[in-house]
């Protein structure tokens, strides 16, 4: 019987890295990129716990902000938000709901802003 439990979680575990290792990269915005009017992008996708969002934008004039709900519908970006700045950032997405907004004054206002929910 512990054999058996053994050979069960052995199993388990390489099942697990194996699905894992099947992660997707999805560029946000497409060819455009992070941008304006974004908000959108993510209709009609499906995404999973781990999957990597990669978000292309010129450096100087945007970034990416980790937010809750709250933060994102009313794009307001906390004091303590994860905020990535290097104009390709690669951001693995949780399970659940995940939401990103650009920090910059007026930019989420205008639609530079997503909501994510991985499965």
């Amino acid at each position: 019987m512990g054999q058996e439990r053994g050979s069960a979680m052995i199993w388990l575990t390489l099942l697990l890295c194996f699905q894992s290792s099947f992660a997707a990269t999805f560029m946000v915005g497409d060819a455009s990129g992070w941008g304006f009017g974004v908000s959108n992008w993510p209709n009609g996708k499906s995404f999973k716990a781990g999957d990597v969002l990669e978000f292309k934008y010129n450096r100087p004039n945007h970034d990416v902000a980790v937010v809750d709900k709250e933060g994102y519908e009313s794009c307001y970006v906390a004091d303590d938000a994860q905020v990535f700045e290097t104009g390709d950032d690669l951001i693995t997405l949780q399970q659940g709901h995940n939401y990103f907004v650009c920090g910059f004054p007026g930019h989420c206002n205008n639609g530079m802003k997503i909501a994510v929910t991985a499965t």
